[in-house]
C-alpha cells in the first residue's frame, strides 16, 4: 500500500472518530432520556439507567455504523478535498475510482472492527443490561414470556424469580386431532445441569374417555424442551443475540417445528449491515467530487444527514414489510444495502470519466 493510501485511511479514519464524536453523545443523550422515562420509586433506579444505558453504548455504536461511515467519508475526503491535497493526490496519478477503492478498503477495516465489536462486545453487554432493566422493572402480570413446542407438546412459562429459576409452568398435551389429552400446572421449577425440570406444585389434569381425572403432586420430574440456551436469554429479543446465538437458536426452533423469521431477520440483518457501511462510505465519493469547491462542508455533512435518515427509513420499511408478509429473508435484508452499494458505484464510474 502507497503512502498517498496510508494518508487516506488515516484521514478517513479521523473522519470517523470526528462522527463518532459527535453521533455517540447525541443518541447516547436519547437514549437516557427514554431510560429515565422508566425510573420508578422502590424499582429501577436512575443510576441503574445510566449503567444500562453505558452497557448499550457499544450497540449505539454498531447501529450508528452506516451514519459514521458515510458522514466520516464526507468528513475525511472533504477536509482533503478543502485544503487541495487530494487535487494533489490526484495528480500523481490517482483516479476517483483508485480513491473510492482506497476508501473502500477503510470500510472494510472499519466494518471488521464493529463485526468483532457487535459479536463480542455489543450482544453480551446488552444482553446483560436488559436483564439488569428487566430484574428491577416492574413487568405487568399479564403475558407470559416463554413458549416453546415440540410436536405435540407445547410448554408456557409465567416468569424467572430473582435466581433465574422458572416459574407458573404450564405444559399442554394434544393428540393427533388437536384436542387436549393432559395439562400441568406447576407453581415453580429448579433446572438441573443434564436438563431436567424438577416441577412443584404440581396439578395434573388429563382427560380419557369423556372423563376428567385431577391429581396433585409435590414433585415431578420434566425433560425440557428449551434450547440448549439459559432461560434469560430467550426472555430477550433477537437483536441482542450475536451471531452464533441466532444461528445455535434458529437451528433449534427450526428442529422442533417453531416458528423461526423473526430470528432469522435478526441473523441476516446483522449479516446485511456490514455491506450497508459499505454502501454508505462508497457513497461518500459522490458527495466529495460532486461540487469540488462548493459547497461548503457543513452543507455535504446536511445532505449526507438526510440521505443517511432517508436510507435508514426506507431500509426498516423494506425489512417491516418482509417481515409482515414472510418475505425472503435474505433478498429482503440485502436488497436494499446491495442497491445502495450500485448506485454508488454507479455514480464512483461517472465521475471516474469526467476531465
Amino acid at each position: 500500500m502507497s503512502i498517498f493510501s496510508h494518508y487516506l485511511i488515516r484521514n478517513l479514519f479521523l473522519g470517523f472518530a470526528a462522527a463518532a464524536g459527535l453521533l455517540l453523545p447525541l443518541f447516547t443523550t436519547f437514549n437516557l432520556i427514554n431510560e429515565l422515562d422508566d425510573v420508578a420509586p422502590g424499582g429501577y433506579r436512575w443510576t441503574q439507567a445510566v449503567m444500562v444505558v453505558l452497557m448499550t453504548l457499544p450497540r449505539t455504536l454498531i447501529d450508528l455504523g452506516p451514519f459514521i461511515a458515510l458522514l466520516g467519508g464526507i468528513v475525511g475526503l472533504g477536509q482533503l478535498s478543502k485544503n487541495g491535497e487530494l487535487t494533489a493526490i490526484r495528480i500523481t496519478g490517482y483516479s476517483i475510482f483508485r480513491i473510492a477503492m482506497v476508501t473502500l478498503s477503510a470500510g472494510l477495516m472499519l466494518t471488521v472492527a464493529l463485526g468483532a465489536i457487535d459479536e463480542w462486545v455489543a450482544s453480551p453487554l446488552q444482553q446483560q443490561a436488559l436483564q439488569i432493566k428487566t430484574r428491577y422493572t416492574r413487568q405487568d402480570a399479564a403475558g407470559n414470556i416463554l413458549w416453546a413446542r415440540r410436536s405435540n407438546e407445547f410448554v408456557t412459562v409465567k416468569s424467572l424469580d430473582e435466581h433465574h429459576q422458572p416459574s407458573g409452568i404450564e405444559l399442554f398435551y394434544y393428540r393427533e386431532d388437536r384436542t387436549l389429552q393432559r395439562y400441568i400446572y406447576a407453581q415453580t421449577a429448579t433446572i438441573s445441569d443434564t436438563g431436567i425440570w424438577q416441577l412443584a406444585g404440581v396439578n395434573q389434569k388429563e382427560w380419557a374417555n369423556g372423563k376428567e381425572t385431577t391429581e396433585t403432586k409435590e414433585k415431578l420430574a420434566w425433560s425440557s424442551l428449551f434450547a440448549d440456551m439459559s432461560l434469560q436469554e430467550l426472555t430477550l429479543p433477537g437483536s441482542s443475540f450475536s451471531v452464533k446465538q441466532l444461528m445455535h437458536y434458529i437451528s433449534y426452533l427450526k428442529n422442533t417445528g417453531q416458528p423461526s423469521l423473526e430470528f432469522t431477520l435478526a441473523l441476516w440483518q446483522k449479516l446485511g449491515h456490514p455491506l450497508l457501511i459499505l454502501a454508505m462510505i462508497l457513497l461518500s465519493i459522490p458527495f466529495t467530487f460532486s461540487v469540488p469547491r462548493a459547497p461548503g462542508l457543513g452543507s455535504r455533512l446536511a445532505v449526507g444527514v438526510v440521505v443517511g435518515l432517508l436510507t435508514y427509513v426506507c431500509d426498516q420499511i423494506i425489512v417491516n414489510l418482509g417481515l409482515l408478509y414472510s418475505l425472503n429473508m435474505p433478498m429482503t435484508t440485502l436488497a436494499p444495502p446491495a442497491l445502495l452499494m450500485t448506485v454508488a458505484l454507479i455514480l464512483v464510474f461517472r465521475f471516474d470519466r469526467q476531465p
